[in-house]
């Protein structure tokens, strides 16, 4: 049987400019889709934008652009991003294609005939902000529950009987307890849903710059309607027996923000039950960054670029500090301070160090070839030799919960056993000593460094391609499958190495 992985980022909305929350929710799936296709996985990994609503009309207006010329406009910062965070995305969806537009009308229509959409009227509190409809009871001074301002809204409406599937959403959360992560996250929707659905207003007719519903243009369909679809469009619904959805419906995992957790782990079951489609196997909810301790808003003028932070420090050291600083689901802090201990603390030190010192030794000490392998290990030999050949099963277990810190903190363990290793053994004494110990020492931690740069491979792609390269490894044996206990260094020849993460001072 084929090994089919689909992975979503949410579709970002096309409002504004890209921020540090787009590259954090990118970054880590693209973490995921790189793991799983150095595991054997066949991938699909999908972002893009969304480009219909009533902020992208305003928003257009305000710059004298046609919503869709201005949508074109954003969409590319979106789609230059990808290259800037080296995303390994398939495919980029945007909600102005036509497979996304007969996707969703199509979704509309399956809805319509099943005898869940019906037209009524609509008066109801309505946050711009949010493209979100608010109960009396979600109020809060005035505002809606996320703090943004409300107007009341009187319109002809199309209506989805969201009211109808609370049971089978709860039912469905107690058979798939991992359907939402963290766990906490999933308390909070089951509490949502059991608090009482209301049926759900899925048209709008006060403005234009959307979806046409089908048989009636006069109105275009909500947003989220819409947008939750791209997972289905970029994947050639609506052709069920077409190869790309035969093999990635039902998605693996959407990741999304957490402020976006009610449109995906109650309304997409519901759309996607009503449909009669499958649903996703997992919806994950991340947390959200401040910046030294604020709050980030663009009134505050602390809003993080990604591009100008990365131009800074460096990508790779980026994407490590993202995904290693807070438990993925938990909100972070993003501070320069520990940007930097981190880069010049577990980056420099620890595997840069590890790698310089134990390449540099076999570049000068062994003709700038990897010495023989070591056919006798000694007690220390063995256990450190056994600590890494069950660093891909752990790791693995770790990156299949999202639990992107905990992977990366037993990588670093075992870097950090490397470091105490070669301290121990001291190799540089050896050479006077004893040569042939000094060569079994060496093999052992090219080895060693050989498995941790593949391991390494989807959260700095381009700092374990050094390493890699600077031991000779041969491109087709960087996958998973050469970390078993099969597979061993090979005595390449190497070039004299350079240092992969220079210390940054400030």
């Amino acid at each position: 049987m084929d090994k089919n992985y689909y992975i979503t980022t949410p579709i970002y909305y096309v409002n504004d400019k890209p921020h540090i929350g787009h590259a954090y929710t990118s970054i880590a799936c693209d973490v995921l889709a790189r793991f799983k296709r150095l595991d054997g996985y066949n991938v699909k990994f999908l972002t893009g934008t969304d480009e219909h609503g009533q902020k992208v009309e305003k928003a257009a207006k305000s710059q004298n652009k046609s919503p869709l010329e201005y949508a074109n406009f954003i969409s590319k910062d979106f789609k230059s991003l990808t290259k800037t965070l080296n995303l390994s995305n398939d495919d980029f969806i945007r909600t102005t294609e036509k497979r996304h537009i007969l996707a969703a009308q199509s979704l509309w229509s399956k809805l319509y005939e099943n005898k869940h959409i019906y037209l009524d009227k609509y008066s109801g509190w309505y946050a711009l902000r949010d493209e979100a409809f608010y109960s009396e009871k979600e109020i809060i001074n005035g505002k809606a529950p996320s703090g943004a301002d409300v107007s009341w809204v009187e319109e002809e409406s199309y209506f989805f009987d969201l009211s109808k599937w609370q049971d089978k959403l709860l039912e469905f959360y107690d058979k798939n307890p991992n359907f939402i992560l963290p766990k906490s996250r999933m308390n909070e929707v089951k509490s949502f849903v059991k608090g009482g659905l209301r049926d759900l207003s899925v048209s709008r007719t006060s403005f234009e710059w959307g979806v046409k519903v089908p048989n009636n243009d006069k109105h275009i369909m909500y947003v989220w309607l819409d947008a939750l679809t791209n997972y289905l469009s970029a994947i050639g619904y609506p052709d069920t027996l077409e190869n790309e959805y035969v093999n990635f419906w039902p998605a693996d995992i959407h990741m999304v923000g957490k402020d976006i957790l009610r449109f995906h782990a109650v309304y997409w079951p519901a759309f996607l039950m009503a449909a009669e489609l499958p649903l996703p196997k997992r919806i994950f909810a991340h947390g959200w960054w401040t910046n030294e301790g604020k709050k980030i808003s663009k009134s505050e003028g602390n809003v993080i670029d990604p591009l100008e932070i990365i131009s800074s420090y460096g990508l790779d050291q980026i994407r490590y500090f993202l995904l290693r600083e807070v438990p993925f689901g938990s909100d972070g802090d993003f501070s320069k301070t520990a940007l930097l201990a981190r880069i010049n603390g577990d980056l420099s030190n620890d595997l840069g160090n590890l790698c310089q010192r134990v390449i540099s030794m076999i570049y000068k000490n062994c003709n700038g070839f990897i010495p023989k392998k070591c056919e006798k290990l000694n007690d220390r030999d063995i256990i450190f030799h056994n600590k890494y050949n069950s660093l891909y099963e752990n790791v693995k277990n770790e990156i299949d919960k999202q639990s992107f810190h905990e992977a990366i903190k037993l990588i670093w363990a075992f870097i950090a056993d490397a470091n105490k290793y070669i301290d121990e053994q001291a190799p540089w004494k050896l050479r006077k000593t004893d040569d042939r110990r000094m060569n079994d020492v060496l093999w052992i931690l090219a080895d060693a460094i050989r498995k941790i740069a593949i391991i390494v491979q989807p959260f700095m792609p381009d700092s374990s391609t050094k390493i890699l390269d600077q031991l000779s490894i041969d491109i087709s044996e960087r996958n998973f499958s050469y970390l078993d206990s099969k597979h061993a260094i090979k005595t390449n020849k190497i070039n004299s190495p350079s240092p992969i993460f220079p210390r940054i001072e400030e």
